[in-house]
């Protein structure tokens, strides 16, 4: 009889899907309380599974958040979202990736926002989610808020998430210069995040991944001290753990304006399943 009773299981009610490709990565990951702040309030988390069902229908999973609210909220809230997102989407009954991601991101607003209401200490506490859905040979991207998800493919870095910010949003629409809005006060205000509102849509992308891919996760810690330039030298230079040391190190050489935090995986690997008839 088949085990049910783990902690991580698919819904028994997803649909089968059946493994096509087993990802094989590297991964490295760094976070710091950096120069200025008294806690950390990133959080990164990952799941990689072991059995096939699982890994077929939701693949493995990266996630890094950034927290706010003071008074260790921000480190409440960033925790809550991280491991939420991961439980919801691995046990959601829908075998499609973008509805159960979805799910998940309304699961994590729901419960950070319930915390903060019930503890008045913690009221008005949020925090930004970006994550890495390796599903077979696909690559799935949910975002809220203004932390990034970068890959580089063939040597070219390419931003794969909108940060969902004042800034972003006058310099898309045009009513803004990139130059002006940069300098405006109100550059770093989210649109989005968990914990802000009682609705919250994720952006969910769908992409191929390609062997070779590398895939880097950061908190705007690491964005306030390192250009995509920047970004583009180091992880095209070094491994990934050498790569996530060397990023947190420059933004701490930079000012450590932030909790820095980065996660990078590597896609070494996508075997094909013999026994499956393609």
């Amino acid at each position: 009889m088949e085990e049910t009773t783990a902690e991580f299981t698919v819904a028994d009610l997803a649909a089968e899907v059946p493994l096509r490709f087993r990802p094989r990565v590297t991964i490295a990951c760094k976070t710091d309380l950096g120069r200025v702040r008294e806690n950390n309030e990133d959080k990164f988390e990952y799941f990689l599974p072991e059995d096939d069902r699982t890994l077929a229908s939701r693949g493995q999973v990266f996630v890094v958040c950034d927290g706010m609210g003071g008074h260790a909220a921000g480190q409440i809230a960033s925790e809550i979202a991280a491991k939420t997102f991961i439980d919801v989407y691995l046990h959601h009954p829908s075998a499609d990736i973008a509805e159960a991601a979805t799910s998940a991101v309304i699961a994590a607003n729901r419960f950070v926002l319930d915390v903060g209401r019930t503890v008045s200490q913690r009221r008005g506490m949020g925090t930004t989610l970006s994550a890495l859905l390796l599903v077979q040979d696909a690559a799935w991207i949910v975002q809220v808020g203004d932390s990034r998800v970068y890959r580089l493919r063939d040597g070219e870095l390419t931003r794969l998430t909108r940060d969902h910010t004042w800034l972003e949003e006058v310099v898309r629409t045009h009513m803004l210069s990139p130059a002006l809005a940069a300098a405006h006060p109100n550059r770093h205000m989210l649109l989005r995040a968990i914990g802000a509102e009682d609705v919250c849509e994720p952006d969910v992308e769908p992409d191929v991944a390609m062997v070779g891919d590398t895939f880097l996760l950061c908190s705007d810690g690491l964005l306030n001290h390192a250009t995509d330039e920047e970004i583009h030298r180091i992880l095209s230079s070094y491994a990934p753990s050498e790569a996530a040391w060397r990023l947190v190190a420059h933004a701490l050489v930079g000012g450590g304006s932030d909790n820095c935090t980065v996660m990078i995986v590597r896609v070494d690997a996508l075997e094909p399943v013999s026994d499956v008839v393609l």
